[in-house]
């Protein structure tokens, strides 16, 4: 494969030792979440956490590679990986908020909406739509590798962000709305919980935070797709690691300080 300059496919000179940085920092964070799960007994579908920042670590060795040695094939690896394992996380949540819901009081009574006596159909619903996001995208990336096909690609990859979007939008609002009944979301106290409520807050304040910050960094990714290759956005690498880079990084801190294994 043909050596290229940087900006060929960057539309910038990309700063060097950040990436190797977070290469190492999301390694670490792997081996943590990982410890934290199997520390707190947690369900085993909590390690698609420590998965997902092990995937943001290759992302980011593929970005390393691709600085010092420019190709189609290093610059689509590097895309893949960074652009689709914090969907992992968004499963995560829809899973979490799926086991509250199943453990609630109001699961016991027939008087309750269908949809809340069958918790599993939210789950399903919300990870169904972040599989097909994920699809769109690793598909609009794969895409992206054949010539002359660049803005079908980036309309692929634009499909899947705004469905990420939209179900992010209708996820925090079902949320919200858990964390305000009492009938709803039942939480197993953890260490640090002063009762079954604190305990509750705390679970739905790990949610609807990182689900924020989830949307926030797909919001980045639109814009940055919207805009095209050679766009502001996508030519001015500071908003890459301000709205991407961080906004992984803060999720991340927001589980291991919170961990919800503790919860479930």
């Amino acid at each position: 494969m043909d050596v290229v300059d940087p900006t060929y496919y960057f539309s910038y000179t990309p700063v060097q030792v950040a990436p190797e940085v977070l290469a190492g920092v999301f390694v670490l964070i792997s081996g943590v979440l990982c410890a934290q799960t199997v520390r707190t007994h947690g369900p085993r579908w909590l390690l698609l956490l420590s998965a997902t920042a092990m995937g943001e670590a290759i992302g980011y060795g593929f970005r390393t590679l691709c600085i010092y040695q420019t190709t189609k094939i290093l610059f689509t690896l590097m895309t893949l990986f960074l652009l689709l394992p914090p969907n992992l996380l968004a499963l995560t949540n829809y899973k979490t908020l799926g086991a509250t819901i199943q453990q609630s009081p109001l699961m016991k009574t027939t008087d309750s909406p269908l949809i809340l006596r069958r918790p599993r159909l939210i789950t399903w619903t919300f990870a169904m739509s972040d599989a097909v996001s994920f699809f769109l995208q690793a598909a609009g990336v794969a895409i992206s590798t054949q010539d002359g096909k660049r803005e079908l690609a980036k309309h692929t990859v634009l499909i899947g962000l705004v469905l990420q979007l939209v179900f992010f939008a209708g996820f925090l609002a079902l949320a919200v709305g858990v964390v305000h009944s009492w009938r709803l979301g039942s939480v197993r106290k953890g260490p640090r919980d002063r009762s079954d409520k604190s305990a509750k807050r705390r679970l739905f304040t790990v949610i609807i935070a990182t689900t924020g910050l989830l949307y926030v960094r797909s919001a980045y990714r639109v814009a940055e797709f919207v805009g095209g290759y050679g766009s502001w956005v996508y030519r001015t690498e500071w908003m890459f690691y301000v709205c991407d880079a961080a906004m992984v990084l803060a999720s991340f801190g927001v589980y291991m300080t919170n961990f919800i294994g503790h919860h479930l």
